[in-house]
């Protein structure tokens, strides 16, 4: 298991100012896309980030994977710039481009000199405005994403368990459904719902521009101004909110598929991260996830996997700053000879243990040094400030209030890590997800990608 995503900024936060939000500098064009520049001089790099409100949950069932497949057709190219032509462009300039799509936002980036920063703007804010999307273009990309679904999840075993787990803890939800999409939604998506998604979310009032590294920010607003400012603005369509039902009992899915060993992860229902300032709950479930997986002193590592041995590996991780629903997760494969209901019951003792004893002063200390040496040491990677600021932005929050978090972290106290686990891990909003691991053939070899994945 992974640990949580805004936990781990956290850690590692610290630019050359060891703070977020000391310098960026924001401007909002008129056509209402808003432009945030962090400078950072060390080196004579830009890292060029345009950010989409749109990802897998504004998707509609039947609909499933669109989001990620529109994020590889925009490297088709556009009416004056042919399909490839991108990367090379990029590449020519001494930098890499690439994207990523998630269930909240979708981005693309380019990192090059800072001198090419000007050309990388026009280029992103042409296929924003220009995209040409054609239906051979499509098929043939279609194929690409069909694979990647195959490779990534159909033949990962603890991808399977993941997709069943959120299948089955969402009933009405839109993160019940995977980002890569449903193989039957692809097998049945057309270049014309590629396009409309395009021509739905793909607005400047509905991204933002970031930029990190060796530049001017009043040049950057001048040329964002000339390149992205001439994209007009759409009306954009309204959104709902997608509140989940309350569940009322414990969910169980089991997933069957060639593996050596079996799996669990198990997903507690708890509340994401809704005022920065006031909430209090959501930062105690984030020491709480970092007392039992922060680092090899924690306590799943130290009790299940090397005094016990009765797991090869086990996790916990927790994400508060997400735009929509937000689940605790406990995860671990057991040790040979050990089953996953053992693990289950050993998963559940070290929340239990939390909740009865409470936490020592030594592992809240540890915690909250973690947090703060994090913010001593300077970043060496632009890549990784530009990505704080944008997810924190696509989840809702300011870049202003970033620094917040580190603040709050530093704030909870032993009592309130204890009252959230006596609070929120029953069993009305548990889902188990296993994997029951079936024999593989060894006479079979192993698959292997017959077409490039992009990410």
């Amino acid at each position: 298991m992974k640990r949580a995503l805004w936990f781990a900024a956290l850690l590692t936060a610290g630019s050359a100012s060891s703070s977020v939000s000391a310098n960026p500098y924001e401007k909002q064009l008129s056509n209402g896309m808003r432009v945030i520049v962090k400078e950072d001089h060390r080196a004579p790099t830009a890292v060029h980030m345009v950010w989409y409100r749109a990802g897998a949950m504004d998707e509609q069932d039947g609909y499933s994977g669109v989001a990620h497949v529109l994020e590889h057709m925009m490297f088709k190219g556009t009416s004056t710039v042919k399909g490839g032509e991108f990367n090379r462009i990029v590449a020519e300039a001494g930098g890499r481009d690439n994207a990523f799509t998630s269930l909240d936002y979708t981005a693309y980036f380019q990192i090059v000199p800072n001198t090419a920063l000007p050309r990388m703007m026009e280029l992103e804010a042409d296929r924003m405005a220009n995209l040409r999307l054609t239906a051979a273009d499509f098929a043939s990309e279609l194929k690409v994403v069909m694979e990647e679904r195959r490779t990534r999840t159909e033949d990962n075993p603890q991808g399977l368990v993941y997709e069943a787990l959120n299948a089955t803890a969402y009933r009405a939800h839109p993160y019940r459904r995977p980002i890569i999409g449903w193989m039957n939604d692809l097998e049945n998506m057309t270049w014309q719902d590629a396009h409309d998604w395009y021509r739905r979310w793909y607005v400047p009032n509905n991204a933002y521009l970031l930029v990190v590294g060796d530049v001017d920010h009043a040049r950057v607003f001048r040329d964002a101004e000339r390149t992205y400012g001439r994209v007009k603005a759409r009306a954009l369509p309204v959104r709902k909110p997608q509140k989940e039902p309350a569940q009322t009992g414990v969910k169980r899915v089991t997933v069957k598929a060639p593996a050596k060993l079996p799996y669990i992860a198990m997903a507690w229902k708890v509340p994401r991260l809704k005022d920065v300032e006031h909430d209090r709950e959501q930062y105690a479930l984030e020491v709480l996830a970092g007392v039992l997986d922060g680092n090899d002193a924690a306590r799943l590592s130290k009790s299940l996997v090397r005094s016990q041995k009765l797991a090869q590996s086990a996790g916990a991780g927790y994400d508060g700053t997400v735009r929509g629903e937000a689940m605790f997760i406990l995860d671990g494969q057991p040790a040979e000879g050990r089953t996953v209901a053992e693990l289950e019951a050993a998963l559940r003792a070290e929340l239990q243990r939390v909740a009865d004893e409470g936490i020592t002063a030594d592992e809240l200390a540890r915690i909250k040094t973690q947090v703060i040496a994090g913010e001593v040491y300077k970043r060496d990677s632009m890549m990784a400030q530009a990505m704080e600021i944008g997810r924190f932005e696509a989840s809702g929050f300011s870049w202003r209030d970033y620094d917040k978090l580190l603040e709050k972290i530093r704030a909870v106290t032993a009592e309130e890590v204890q009252a959230v686990a006596k609070k929120y891990f029953g069993d009305d909003t548990l889902t188990v997800a296993v994997l029951d691991p079936q024999p593989i053939d060894e006479s079979q070899p192993k698959k292997k990608s017959a077409v490039p994945v992009r990410h």
